[in-house]
């Protein structure tokens, strides 16, 4: 697989620089770099670290945007969800949720039944099963806790799902660096650069020496998400662009009822789409969707969302009985929707992405707005197609359309499994989580260990993550801090505390490797512990009460 690097190079004049390395700004600059264009890809904080690592991790073939007919929609998501099935296996995988059909719902069963047979016919060639109606023996037999709260017939939606979004994220990156794109992180943008009447640059703090540095380029791309208008504020007033609203998370384990498949049901409080989620041998339970003004730096989860949540499921499942207490964890963020005033749902807004090229002295700035993980290649094919002709190039085909994603293995993801786990000399689990996690890089990461054997050491029983893979994420996948190793590269953290017990031994094994030195182990520690406060988990909570 391409290397990142944790260095950072000086940079010359650039066709494109990007402000935001989460989904949009890595589309973007994927493409635009396959497209041969000169690419610099600039965030604060790390590769989708923030609105990106917040989703439900749906890859959804827009069965909501049917009640809309908001049919280009419906089409862009059954196509991009066909290409990420066939092109990143290891990470995109079907996904079947039950849809429960109730007089107590806003929309009658019939309407839904509809629904599905109609998502069917407009997904002709799709690589899923067909959608099918549930009830009596099946329904019983597959959901019997539903069953038991009443539940008569209901709908199978075949879909698709990326359990380890940061993974998609980081493949993007290492993609866009393949094909030339220069990849900066934790390197805060602080001002825009001006010339000839137009914007032609960014300046940005480089995070080694913090010293502001400056890229020329032709054309800038406003990919901050949630952070749009702060971006925007630096080239002086504007109208706001960003109304975002706040959707918030639980994860807790396996509770009594709990199902085997995703349940896709309405909230009984006010109607609004809701999931339980098997994920990872846990369970996620999401999602709100509040307006905010808040800080976008620290979001949290909250009692009232928490309750709204957690009643919305025991309502669902009876059995469950589900209280705060079994939180083990939470994740907050917002999504980055249009500003459109006041607004008393905000599930009615557009989830639809807008591309503003701006104008006048404001020339050469291109802000995008919106945008989902499921339809992210689009954009940037779309935002490639612009920019092209702005740069006065004629517009090439995208070739991101049949182009795997770097851990995609050389044979069905299955066989692949089967040939690492059989070949390797590790213990079976630790191949299989490999493989997993990081699709055939795993082979990267067993040659680390045929070089040390000590790195094939367990460092976090809940996982099974394994010494070399903290290594793998530094040297290999531009790990900067311990929370771009423990939540984003390894995935360590999303285990049952949010990382907060294997990270110290994650620090270790770069102290003994001679990446860091113990005074900076000691202060990523400290970091570290302050970063995962933001998902109140439960550990810590328990922790302080003591």
């Amino acid at each position: 697989m391409p290397k990142l690097s944790t260095y950072q190079p000086e940079v010359g004049p650039t066709d494109v620089a990007i402000i935001g390395a989460g989904i949009n700004g890595l589309a973007v600059a994927r493409e635009a770099a396959s497209r041969g264009l000169s690419v610099v890809l600039i965030d604060q904080d790390d590769i989708g670290a923030r609105t990106s690592a917040i989703s439900t991790r749906l890859i959804h073939g827009g069965l909501k945007y049917l009640e809309r007919m908001e049919l280009n929609l419906v089409f862009e998501s059954i196509r991009e969800r066909n290409i990420l099935l066939k092109h990143a296996p290891h990470l995109v995988h079907p996904y079947p949720m039950l849809i429960p059909f109730s007089k107590a719902q806003s929309r009658p069963g019939w309407m839904l039944s509809c629904g599905l047979l109609l998502h069917d016919v407009l997904s002709i060639g799709k690589k899923l099963p067909f959608n099918r109606i549930v009830f009596g023996k099946r329904l019983k037999e597959g959901w019997p806790s539903l069953v038991e709260g009443g539940l008569k017939w209901g709908g199978l939606f075949q879909d698709a799902n990326v359990p380890l979004t940061e993974r998609l994220t980081i493949e993007l990156a290492r993609d866009a660096h393949e094909r030339g794109a220069v990849v900066l992180t934790h390197a805060r943008v602080e001002g825009l650069v001006r010339g000839g009447g137009r914007i032609t640059g960014v300046r940005y703090r480089d995070r080694v020496d913090r010293e502001l540095k400056t890229v020329h380029a032709k054309v800038v791309i406003n990919a901050a998400g949630p952070w749009v208008d702060s971006v925007l504020d630096l080239a002086g007033a504007h109208d706001r662009q960003i109304g975002p609203t706040k959707g918030s998370h639980c994860v807790v384990d396996a509770f009594p009822g709990a199902p085997d498949t995703c349940i896709f049901f309405e909230s009984p409080h006010d109607a609004r789409p809701m999931f339980v989620l098997p994920w990872q041998g846990r369970f996620m339970i999401g999602t709100t969707d509040l307006p905010y003004d808040g800080s976008l730096d620290e979001i949290t989860i909250d009692a009232d969302e928490t309750d709204y949540l957690l009643s919305a499921v025991n309502q669902l499942i009876p059995r469950a009985k589900l209280t705060a207490d079994d939180v083990l964890w939470s994740y907050s963020g917002v999504r980055p929707l249009p500003y459109v005033g006041e607004l008393d749902d905000p599930s009615k807004v557009t989830r639809d992405h807008q591309i503003i090229s701006h104008d006048g002295s404001d020339s050469g700035l291109v802000t995008i707005i919106g945008g989902k993980l499921t339809t992210h290649r689009a954009l940037g094919e779309q935002v490639a197609d612009q920019l092209q002709k702005t740069l006065g190039q004629r517009v090439t085909r995208s070739v991101t359309r049949s182009a795997d994603l770097p851990g995609a293995p050389d044979k069905p993801l299955a066989k692949y499994r089967e040939w690492f786990v059989a070949q390797s000399a590790l213990p079976e689990d630790v191949a299989g989580r490999l493989v997993d996690t990081y699709g055939s890089a795993a082979s990267d990461i067993a040659a680390i260990v045929e070089g040390d054997p000590e790195l094939a050491r367990v460092i976090d029983e809940d996982s099974g993550a394994i010494a070399a893979e903290v290594l793998y994420a530094r040297r290999e996948e531009g790990a900067h801090t311990l929370e771009d190793i423990v939540l984003r590269r390894t995935l360590i953290g999303i285990n049952k505390d949010v990382g907060i017990s294997a990270a110290p031994r994650v620090a270790d094994v770069l102290v003994d490797a001679g990446e860091w030195t113990r005074a900076e182990a000691d202060e990523q520690l400290e970091r570290y512990g302050e970063a995962v406060r933001r998902f109140a988990p439960r550990v810590l909570a328990a922790g302080e009460a003591a």
